[in-house]
This record gives C-alpha cells, structure tokens and sequence, in this order.
C-alpha cells in the first residue's frame, strides 16, 4: 500500500499546487458566499464542502452539486441539492457551518473537506476530530452522511500524507458509512479536467467528480425516499 500511495502522491504534486506559484496554497473562490437557498418543502441533500465543491473558475451550475442535481432528477428522486462549498474552507469550518447547512428537511450529507487542511498541513488528528464531529453531528439528526476521501500532497513529508489518507477509510469504518475513495479519480493528472492552477477541475473534471460520487449518493438518496414515504 505504501508504495501505490506513494505513487499517487507524487501524481499529485506533479500536477496541483506547486504548478501555479511553487508554495502550498488555498482553495479559493473569490465572490463566492457560500449563501444557500430559501428551504422549501422538497427534501433537500447538502455538499459541505471547498472551492472544489463551490466551483472555482467554473459556472455554480457547472459544478458537481449541479450535475448531482441532475442525475438526481432523471432518476427520478425529488431532492434539491445545496451547494454548501465555500472558498478556502477547511474541516474546522466545516465544524463551525455544519449546524447552519443542516437546518431544515436534510436527507443526507456529503462531506467533501479535507483539501485545505492538507495544503496547509494540519495536524491529522485534528482533521480527524473535526469530521468526527461533523459527521456525528448530522448522523444525530437522522441525517444519512457520504464522505468523500481526500489526498494529501507530499508537501509535509510522505508519512503525513499516509496518515491524511488513511483517516477517511477509518472514519467510514468507525460511523458504518458509504466513502468515495478519492473524489479527484480521473481528474487529477488530466490536463482536460484541470483548469490552468492546476488544483480546480474545468466543468468537464466537475462532471468526472459527480461521476465518482454517484454510485455512492444514488443508493442514500434512494432509501432516504423510502423512508419519507413510510413515513407518510
């Protein structure tokens, strides 16, 4: 496994944040507030996440919230998606935003934080903590979670970025919840998906994340229907 990491790390680096100014960076979106909608009557499913989830550089309908709306729809499943991505965002602000972004009829929660807290090197232990937190805090809600794994680059040395790899897979076993395994699959190191920084995809790469996510959101958002029509 340490080897197959490594291998994907230095994909990484190759192609993200060093590309653009040779030092760690942030995710940002600038003008984006992160506002979300009036709640209404439909149940709604919520993105909690950064610039790669709020689409920097890219249309807010072009970014993979969107697309998930979309699969969502000609699925046949009535949900709204919120798009709940906020520039330079990381798991500590996540903590901060969760109560806020789940209020109202939430069904389930997509989890898509960690990127920010690998660029700038925070402790794992600290990350791990903060989407605890996040997670137990929607799975008391009777809220249903999807996480979204995340890679650090090597910028801090290997062994942290084996650790950040491996908190995703930890936490998904510990809460008995469904893990993207890397949301980034087929767009990372693809120049077509990628804008020019090198770190956000195009609409192209957003339609690749939504493709990674949706065999993993189409079967909770499947149940979270049945439950509301038992219910009713």
């Amino acid at each position: 496994m340490r080897t197959v990491f490594a291998a994907s790390a230095v994909a990484l680096l190759s192609v993200a944040a060093l590309g653009a100014s040779g030092t760690p960076g942030t995710l940002r979106t600038p003008g984006t507030s992160g506002t979300l909608r009036t709640p209404d009557t439909v149940p709604r499913i919520v993105a909690l996440g950064d610039s790669l989830t709020s689409g920097r550089g890219i249309a807010r309908d072009e970014a993979y919230p969107a697309v998930l709306q979309d699969r969502l729809d000609e699925a046949g499943l009535r949900f709204e998606v919120i798009n709940a991505g906020r520039s330079g965002a990381t798991s500590a602000d996540g903590v901060r935003r969760v109560s806020a972004v789940l209020d109202g009829d939430v069904r389930v929660l997509i989890v898509a934080l960690g990127a920010n807290d690998g660029l700038r090197g925070v402790a794992v232990d600290r990350l791990k903590s903060n989407l605890s937190r996040i997670i137990t805090d929607a799975r008391a809600r009777g809220i249903a979670v999807l996480l979204c794994g995340m890679e650090a680059l090597p910028l801090y040395g290997l062994d942290y970025s084996i650790q950040f790899h491996r908190v995703y897979g930890d936490l998904a076993q510990q809460f008995e919840i469904p893990l993207v395994p890397f949301m980034l699959t087929g767009v990372i190191g693809h120049e077509e998906m990628m804008q020019r920084d090198r770190i956000h995809p195009t609409a192209a790469g957003a339609r690749v994340i939504a493709d990674n996510i949706w065999p993993y959101l189409k079967p909770l958002a499947e149940g979270a229907a049945l439950s509301k029509s038992a219910r009713n």
